[in-house]
């Protein structure tokens, strides 16, 4: 497995190379958020707002107005719960096309609590016009960008930055409102997302291995969520649906797909892997995942319930497709 880094970084440049009117907007977090080479490349068009994200989302809502594509960056958590009330009525509710950036989402920030967004998929799930998409590794990284350029209105991406994992193939690009299919089968659809897809990799490994026919589909697209890749996948599934995710259950990828099978009618059972109802504090991200249950073994342990049987998978097990924890402190 390859690891790339910086991605956003080279993303956003070309992305701007291409586009003349994409400007970027910082709120204090260059560095931390891959966008110090683009202050350089293009200081005209970069503009760093401080510590004030609230005025940088107003501020973004007017330039989308004259014609620009701003592309607000700052850490996932500022993205949606300090500034939502001008996310809502200056850029959402006029349907601007303005890009929210949201960097170390979820538990992959040893911040704790204050850096954590572990419920942003859920509150913005509700407002309407905004995509959502929710980035899985350096393949997701390089074509989140343009997606949401593509996309009629405005769009909030969880990203990744520094060192990223190459789990998919590059020259099979991320398509919106299209699930990748990692692996098919028919006793389990298993739907993961974020850095979660990396952990039911591992997962998928095994379980292969002691002869569970699993339907892997990474999603990218959180809203949206009419996908018919992954209706079909549910649909087929025998014994049922496992989703995990790097959110709380509540609202996420699970909340999706229970809405997805009530509006279908598919009776089916629904286990999903994630955070529980509850705040992370800080460590590692292999820490976290582990401590919270959003790992491989847990995964396991949630299929495992939908067999109604064990499959005498160990830690073992897991360790010999163990990949590289990559979380910088």
């Amino acid at each position: 497995m390859k690891i790339e880094t910086n991605t956003h970084s080279k993303s956003i440049i070309k992305l701007a190379e291409e586009h003349p009117e994409v400007l970027v907007l910082s709120a204090d977090l260059g560095s931390s958020c891959e966008i110090k080479e683009f202050s350089q490349k293009f200081p005209d068009r970069y503009f760093h707002m401080g510590i004030a994200e609230q005025n940088m989302v107003s501020w973004a809502g007017g330039l989308a107005r004259e014609g620009f594509r701003p592309f607000i960056h700052t850490f996932a958590v500022f993205c949606y719960r300090r500034v939502l009330d001008q996310l809502e009525m200056s850029v959402a509710y006029p349907n601007l096309p303005v890009v929210f950036c949201g960097f170390v989402p979820g538990i992959t920030t040893p911040g704790g609590v204050t850096h954590q967004s572990t419920n942003d998929i859920g509150v913005l799930r509700t407002v309407p016009n905004l995509a959502i998409f929710d980035v899985g590794d350096a393949t997701d990284a390089e074509n989140v960008l343009q997606m949401a350029y593509d996309y009629d209105g405005p769009v909030y991406i969880r990203q990744l930055r520094k060192n990223v994992p190459r789990l998919f193939d590059p020259s099979e690009p991320t398509q919106f409102n299209h699930a990748r299919v990692l692996s098919e089968g028919t006793d389990i659809c298993l739907l993961s997302s974020s850095i979660c897809t990396e952990e039911a990799m591992r997962a998928t490994a095994v379980l292969a291995e002691k002869g569970v026919s699993i339907e892997h589909l990474h999603v990218t697209t959180l809203k949206p969520f009419d996908d018919p890749t992954v209706l079909e996948a549910i649909k087929k599934a025998k014994y049922g649906v496992v989703t995990i995710e790097n959110h709380t259950t509540i609202g996420g990828l699970g909340s999706a797909a229970a809405d997805m099978m009530a509006e279908h009618g598919i009776g089916k059972r629904l286990v999903k892997v994630g955070l529980q109802d509850t705040y992370a504090h800080g460590a590692s991200q292999m820490y976290l995942t582990k401590k919270y249950g959003m790992d491989a073994m847990h995964l396991v342990a949630a299929i495992e319930d939908l067999l109604g049987k064990s499959l005498n998978i160990s830690e073992d097990d897991i360790a010999e497709v163990r990949f590289v924890d990559f979380t910088e402190v």
